[in-house]
């Protein structure tokens, strides 16, 4: 490929989540190997994640809760933007960037992959983000688990890269731990914070030295404030909202706690695992979890939804310290192949470039 043709990544927003951290490392790694890149983001102008000053960031339109003029505007912008960038190559990270693109680019040379970053049963619309996905060349997944979710043609061409690890992190903590509990991610349903409450409660109710740190923004933070206050536990209970220096803040924490209901892979988990944090997780679709972690090994896996299971994982770690660091080290063990030179090679192969 000649590195003057631009990469660009495609995301609604990068307000801080999963798929924005991936985007922002993929990029910066691109650029200091030579590649043009940028980042298209369609739906919003926030980037709370640190981009190297050669990327270009394309502002293509807001939110439109679902208004057609201003999805058309974006659609416009999209492609003149295309347009400027003829023989492009697309790396959408989601759904409607996805069919957006397709639409944009219409007619205009370009290479398309696509990055499915979640439990792909769970989106709504299948019919249109298939036909939209059969315009690329590759999809990639994170796991086997995601490939069965797909016909077979979509198989085809499809790949299993799972997310990279960070070549800044810090490295694991060796003294005492905090009696902190902590968890990352959005605060909304998917990620049911909602069990975690409840499991920290009945935790609490024999280790009450314990708080629980939870980082993250998002619609379900009044409410969740609120259960914290049902459950007498809002003065153990802190929730941090979004940190850009996420790593430093929990790498001397008792624990990492999961509790999704399905996840692509998250990333605040591997890193918990490569910082050597303790980490719990449910067993949750489509097995990005149970990926990273050997159950008992290198981490604990609970039943989604299951708060007992949950209140069980947190108490064997927190009574039996010699266990606890058997899975911090075989955690740290856990993520060692997925350094980040190695899963940009990838998306490059695949990708033909």
């Amino acid at each position: 490929m000649d590195k003057d043709t631009k990469i660009v990544f495609v995301l609604p927003d990068m307000p801080g989540g999963g798929s924005e951290r991936v985007v922002a490392m993929l990029a910066n790694e691109y650029v200091k190997r030579g590649y043009e890149a940028a980042v298209l983001l369609f739906a919003g102008d926030h980037v709370a994640y640190t981009l190297d000053e050669r990327i270009e960031v394309f502002i293509a339109g807001q939110p439109s809760d679902g208004n057609p003029l201003i999805q058309l505007k974006r659609l416009f912008k999209m492609r003149r933007f295309y347009r400027r960038n003829r023989r492009c190559y697309i790396f959408s990270f989601c759904v409607r960037g996805t069919i957006f693109s397709v639409l944009a680019a219409a007619g205009i040379p370009h290479r398309l992959l696509v990055a499915e970053r979640n439990d792909p049963t769970r989106i709504s619309g299948q019919r249109l983000r298939d036909w939209s996905y059969r315009k690329a060349e590759k999809l990639i997944l994170q796991t086997e688990d995601m490939r069965k979710c797909f016909a077979e043609d979509l198989q085809r061409i499809s790949a299993v890269i799972p997310n990279p690890i960070a070549e800044d992190m810090p490295e694991p903590y060796a003294g005492e731990r905090k009696k902190r509990i902590v968890s990352v991610g959005r605060l909304e349903a998917q990620k049911n914070h909602r069990l975690l409450l409840e499991a920290f409660a009945e935790f609490g109710k024999t280790h009450p030295d314990y708080e629980l740190h939870i980082f993250g923004v998002g619609e379900l933070e009044a409410e969740l404030r609120q259960q914290a206050g049902r459950l007498q536990i809002h003065d153990k209970t802190v929730f941090r909202g979004f940190s850009s220096n996420v790593r430093q803040e929990i790498r001397d924490s008792a624990m990492f706690v999961l509790s999704s209901d399905y996840e692509g892979i998250s990333n605040s988990m591997i890193e918990a695992l490569a910082m050597g944090v303790p980490v719990i997780s449910t067993d949750c679709p489509v097995g990005g979890s149970r990926m990273y972690i050997e159950d008992g090994i290198s981490g604990l896996l609970t039943p989604v939804g299951d708060c007992g299971a949950l209140t069980e994982a947190m108490i064997r770690i927190a009574d039996d310290p010699a266990f606890a660091r058997t899975l911090s080290d075989n955690g740290v063990k856990s993520t060692r192949r997925y350094g980040l030179q190695n899963i940009a090679d990838r998306f490059l192969q695949e990708a033909g470039i």
